[in-house]
C-alpha cells in the first residue's frame, strides 16, 4: 500500500455535533491507512461537545470515539492546517453557506442526510435515528472506500464522490 497516496477528507456540518462527527468516526474506523478523517462545522457552539447521542451509537457500533470533538471549520483554513484532498458536507445548511478558502482546492462533493438531532421524539425514537443516519453513512463510505483511488485524478475524484450522493 506505500504507493497509494493516503487522503484526507474533511466533513463539514452546521454545528459539527451529530452527522460530521459519525462521517468522521465512521471513515476513521473504515478507511484503514487510506484516508485520514476530520470533520468541523460552520458554526459550533461555545463548548460544544458532539451530541452525547452520536457518540452512544458509535460506541455501540464498535467504532472508536477517541478525539473527537466539536471544532469550527476555520481551523482547516489556516495556512498550517492540514491540506484537504476532498471536502463533503453532510448536511445542507452547510452545503448553502459560503465555505473558507481551502487550501490546495480540495475536490467537493455534497452528501446530504437528514439530522437526527431534529424533532422532539422520545429517547427511542431519537436512538433510532441517530442509527439510521449512522447506517446511510456507512452504506455510501462503503462504496466511497472502495473507489479505484489508483486510477482517479482531482477532477474524476470529485466527479466518482458526487455521483455517490444520487439515490
Amino acid at each position: 500500500m506505500s504507493d497509494i497516496k493516503v487522503l484526507n477528507v474533511l466533513f463539514l456540518c452546521t454545528h459539527n455535533s451529530a452527522r460530521s462527527i459519525l462521517a468522521e468516526a465512521l471513515l476513521r474506523h473504515m478507511g484503514g491507512d487510506r484516508f485520514v478523517a476530520y470533520s468541523a462545522g460552520s458554526s459550533p457552539r461555545d463548548q460544544q461537545e458532539p451530541n452525547p447521542l452520536s457518540l452512544e451509537t458509535l460506541r455501540q457500533a464498535g467504532i472508536a470515539v477517541q478525539g473527537l470533538h466539536s471544532k469550527s471549520w476555520d481551523m482547516y483554513a489556516a495556512p498550517d492546517a492540514p491540506r484537504m484532498d476532498l471536502v463533503i458536507t453532510v448536511c445542507d445548511n452547510a452545503a448553502g453557506e459560503v465555505c473558507p478558502y481551502w487550501p490546495g482546492q480540495p475536490a467537493t462533493a455534497h452528501w446530504g442526510f437528514a439530522d437526527p438531532s431534529a424533532g422532539d421524539g422520545n429517547e427511542q425514537e431519537k436512538r433510532e435515528a441517530f442509527k439510521q443516519t449512522l447506517h446511510q453513512i456507512r452504506r455510501r463510505l462503503d462504496l466511497f472506500v472502495n473507489l479505484p483511488w489508483g486510477s482517479l485524478s482531482q477532477l474524476s475524484l470529485q466527479q466518482a464522490v458526487r455521483q455517490l450522493a444520487q439515490p
